[in-house]
């Protein structure tokens, strides 16, 4: 093994031994912990119940307090039919009534709220997992950013491996008279251009692990190193959370349809009336107790029944286009991200022939530069070709799995 080799096997062994401390998976959760909305689930539970145990409140006894007053200004004169009565009439009325209603049957009107609320409860929850599931998304990209940024710093650790190798072996030569100061200093110059690369890369790198600090919750060492993802199981199909999201919208279409048919029904309940008054006459009593049945139908939803099921068609019609649509363009990007795939792959597969291929041209310039034959101009530029054909490599497998992650959030599976 020749010495460059070593050096790169070495950088590789070493970027390897470092991975493991920060997981994708591990960011996703954590991100979905810190973010803000994700406390909007127990406050839909919270909304749900309290509007759930009100409508249960509906069976419970309905009290009525009432008190009134009146003056009357013309007393009835009954003295021709009782001559001989003393009515003792006056012209004032106080009262005070207490009445107890007690529903017995609603029409199924309690039972519809109750489903409509659960309903109304899925359809908050659903459209909270549809942001939640755009979380992870975010993240990804910032992670994959990272670990691209890393692979092209590894890359221009080699690069500099390469150019150091190549400014010692032209010290070599100088002292042998074969090279020129010149020569050394061109290999200087490029030297200085990676580290310069360097620090950019890694000032981008700081960036991107600042913004995933601020999505997880918690900051990040820079120094911490980031594993790369495993390739994942793609499957066919689409489980995406938006599909959840329409199915609760058309339950919850069929529940508002179910309580229209419960505005057509009678409800029967019992009361109870007490009232307590001051004597107008003297023949009354000042307390009174009355019981009974009672029976409602109010045939006015009969006049707003027919648009109101227009209303409600026309809403489960929209939701249906927006599922439509929503299949549709997932299904688009779905071909898109699979044939972006079996590009990379088969790009992949060249670009170990071409890296093969600049590494024996560099290794060739090599010897003949040790020979006097070739510039070092053209080992430096033969050596950036190398890099170039090592990093165009390095970022598209970094890009094929970024793209698989991408089709497996595209399906949802």
């Amino acid at each position: 093994m020749t010495k460059r080799k070593l050096i790169t096997a070495v950088i590789v062994m070493t970027a390897m031994a470092g991975k493991g401390q920060i997981t994708l998976e591990t960011c996703k959760q954590m991100a979905r912990d810190n973010y803000p909305a994700v406390k909007q689930y127990r406050l839909i539970e919270q909304s749900r119940d309290y509007n759930m145990a009100n409508a249960a409140k509906a069976w419970l006894p309905q009290v009525g307090v009432s008190a009134g007053a009146n003056v009357f200004t013309d007393m009835l004169d009954i003295a021709p039919q009782v001559p001989d009565g003393d009515l003792g009439m006056k012209n004032e009325l106080y009262n005070a009534t207490l009445q107890i209603n007690q529903t017995i049957y609603d029409g199924g009107a309690t039972a519809a709220r109750r489903r409509t609320i659960k309903a109304q409860s899925d359809v908050q929850r659903e459209r909270l997992n549809v942001a939640m599931y755009e979380l992870d998304g975010r993240v990804e990209q910032i992670f994959f950013g990272i670990i691209t940024l890393d692979e092209q710093i590894r890359q221009n650790e080699l690069l500099q491996a390469d150019m150091t190798i190549t400014k010692q072996t032209i010290t070599d030569m100088m002292a042998c008279g074969m090279a020129n100061e010149s020569d050394t200093e061109a290999v200087g110059v490029e030297l200085m251009k990676a580290r310069q690369q360097e620090v950019a890369l890694k000032t981008s790198r700081d960036t991107y692990i600042r913004m995933l600090g601020t999505f997880i919750g918690r900051q990040i060492d820079c120094n911490e190193t980031f594993e790369r993802p495993s390739i994942p199981i793609v499957e066919s199909g689409c489980r995406r959370p938006e599909l959840d999201y329409y199915a609760a919208q058309e339950r919850l279409a069929d529940e508002r349809r179910k309580a229209l048919d419960t505005g057509l029904m009678p409800s029967l309940g019992v009361f109870g009336t007490g009232m307590y008054h001051n004597k107008v006459m003297s023949m009354m009593k000042n307390n009174l107790l009355a019981a009974g049945l009672t029976l409602k139908w109010n045939i006015g939803a009969l006049y707003t029944r027919k648009n109101d099921k227009r209303n409600i068609e026309a809403e489960r019609g929209f939701n249906d286009a927006e599922r439509q649509t929503f299949l549709f363009n997932n299904g688009m990007k779905s071909t898109h991200s699979n044939g972006k795939i079996t590009a990379l792959r088969k790009q992949i597969e060249m670009d170990d022939r071409i890296i093969a291929s600049q590494e024996l041209i560099r290794d060739k310039t090599e010897e003949k530069v040790k020979n006097g034959t070739e510039t070092v101009n053209e080992l430096l530029r033969d050596i950036n070709d190398v890099n170039e054909a090592r990093q165009t490599k390095a970022v598209r497998e970094i890009e094929l799995l970024q793209e698989m992650y991408n089709l497996k959030n595209i399906n949802n599976n």
